[in-house]
């Protein structure tokens, strides 16, 4: 067995695997501690990456319900001035038709009796004419004259 060549090479190769192992197994080993390191790393950063999104995208929603909250609360002040100012227009409107119809009743009225006034003066003229022209024709000067002062003090009286 010591003799053969077999043997020695078996026990040789052995011992070249031993030392190499023994020499190659810690840089294994320290390439597979740095590696599992590295990737430990990365799992925490991925980690934190991923934690920072959640936080991110919790936050985005916050904002977007804060937002849809605020576009609500708009709307509702916008639809509350819309009907307030509805309300106001048609106050404004019913009042203007208020007082249109009352000036229109005014200047009916005026017109009423601006014509009635036109038409005692008419009357008062055409009873003068018609009482002028009797007296002239059956009364003599002196009378005439008295009853001519007479009427006219009566209309003035009665147009006062």
């Amino acid at each position: 067995m010591l003799g053969n060549e077999y043997f020695w090479i078996t026990v040789s190769l052995v011992i070249f695997l031993a030392i190499a192992f023994r020499m190659g197994w810690r840089s294994v080993l320290a390439k597979l501690d740095a590696r599992a390191e590295r990737i430990r790393k990365e799992l925490e950063e991925a980690q934190a990456l991923r934690e920072e999104a959640q936080k991110l995208l919790a936050e985005h929603k916050g904002r977007q319900r804060d937002a849809l909250k605020d576009a609500e609360a708009i709307i509702e002040t916008a639809r509350a001035e819309a009907k307030a100012m509805r309300v106001a227009a048609e106050q404004d409107l019913e009042e203007a038709i208020r007082r249109r119809e009352q000036l229109a009743m005014d200047k009916i009225a005026q017109a009423r009796q601006a014509a009635e006034a036109q038409l005692r003066q008419q009357a008062a003229e055409l009873a003068v004419a018609a009482a002028s022209r009797l007296i002239a024709s059956n009364l003599d000067e002196g009378r005439r004259a008295a009853l001519t002062d007479e009427a006219i003090s009566e209309v003035n009286r009665k147009l006062n």
